[in-house]
């Protein structure tokens, strides 16, 4: 990283705290070589985490390394640096708590340095009750059918309100859900004295990713579960950013204990990336029938590890249909192209999934969306099948 170096060779010092092991990637999102760092702070960051920074400034004073320094300011940060603050702000992160990196949308990212150096949350336990073991929160709200209620929080037990997405009309409406590690599930209402959830979603098979762009609403978050073996999913947001993480991350939680019970041999390294994943890739492509002689017709696809699921657009709660997509080991292959005799695509960069059973088609409308998803789809096929997912497999093959 090229740097000023003045005559009294202050930012050659400061090039040299920036080679330090620990220093040479974000402080907070891990994206290497960081370009800035928090003066108060003393930790080298991205410029997209400075950012982020300047909107706690009673916290941290932001400084570019491209800047002039003084002794000083050079002083403290080799006084601190990435390593010995990690050791402070993240000494008791929960196993099951997100880290984000710097590919995460910035709600994540945002809450992740406030959770550090605003409220201290990995400093003191006590402060992680809304997602850990906590107790209940009393107050006006909590009797009030309004989004904003506060949550309730028992240990394995969450209580609160969220904006839900309408299945029909599109329209979000507040509703009640219960988190409940006793029960294995996450509830929701429609109505406040509802004694029977509208739905209940089984933590076994239960997934949360952020989807900001996809709903409209910096705070958005898509959560799926299996209902009949099939993908159901379920739009919701609260206006409040850090209510929104606690809710991602008690339901990794409760994902996390859930694990250690079903798997109890294994370590939290191997658990934890199962607790919920981000969609391995998105967008429309267009596709035609099994028959190939049906007009391609346009849809939503959304990749989530095996599963192919499309939509008629991307906020349904369920899927028109979905494919499994197996090893090539289990004969599954995917071709650039279509085959010749095919007709009725309006988009030209083709895709060919061979199953064992048939053939499906898809059209890009881009050649590079045609890569990317090529691409994505050789990722899963080149990795062999784990033993469950061959009763998936058998589910799919037998769907009517």
């Amino acid at each position: 990283m090229a740097l000023l170096v003045e005559a009294d060779g202050k930012n050659r010092l400061l090039q040299d705290v920036l080679t330090r092991p620990g220093n040479e990637t974000c402080a907070d999102c891990g994206n290497p070589e960081p370009d800035w760092a928090s003066l108060t702070l003393g930790v080298f960051i991205c410029q997209a985490c400075s950012l982020l920074h300047r909107s706690i400034p009673h916290i941290s004073q932001v400084k570019s390394v491209q800047d002039t320094w003084d002794a000083s300011q050079v002083e403290l940060v080799a006084a601190v640096g990435n390593s010995a603050a990690r050791a402070k702000y993240e000494q008791k992160v929960p196993a099951f708590y997100y880290r984000p990196t710097h590919t995460d949308c910035k709600l994540l990212r945002e809450q992740w340095i406030r959770a550090k150096y605003e409220r201290n949350e990995f400093e003191f336990i006590e402060k992680q009750e809304p997602y850990s073991a906590g107790t209940i929160c009393s107050g006006p709200g909590m009797t009030e059918w309004v989004a904003e209620a506060r949550y309730v929080f028992i240990k394995g037990y969450r209580e609160g309100f969220l904006w839900k997405r309408g299945r029909d009309n599109g329209q979000f409406l507040s509703r009640k859900f219960i988190l409940s590690e006793r029960e294995g599930a996450l509830k929701y209402f429609n109505k406040q004295d509802a004694r029977d959830p509208k739905a209940v979603m089984k933590i076994e098979t239960l997934n949360a990713t952020f989807q900001p762009a996809k709903i409209g609403n910096p705070c958005g978050l898509q959560i799926t579960y299996l209902k009949d073996n099939s993908t159901r999913n379920i739009f919701v947001y609260h206006s409040d950013a850090k209510e929104m993480v606690d809710w991602f991350n008690a339901i990794r939680a409760a994902r996390f204990h859930y694990l250690q019970v079903a798997f109890p041999g294994a370590s939290d390294e191997e658990l934890v990336p199962k607790l919920t994943r981000n969609f391995m890739k998105e967008g429309f492509m267009e596709k035609t029938g099994p028959k190939h002689t049906e007009g391609f017709k346009k849809r939503w696809f959304t990749m989530d590890d095996r599963r192919l699921m499309y939509f008629k657009d991307p906020l349904d709660a369920y899927a028109l249909g979905e494919v499994f997509i197996g090893s090539k080991e289990n004969s599954y292959t995917v071709l650039s192209g279509l085959p010749p005799s095919t007709q009725g695509y309006h988009w030209n960069h083709g895709i060919t999934i061979v199953t064992p059973d048939r053939k499906f088609l898809f059209a890009c409308e881009t050649e590079a969306e045609q890569r990317d998803w090529i691409a994505a789809f050789q990722r899963v096929i080149n990795r062999p099948m784990r033993p469950q997912e061959y009763a998936v497999e058998a589910h799919f093959k037998h769907k009517p």
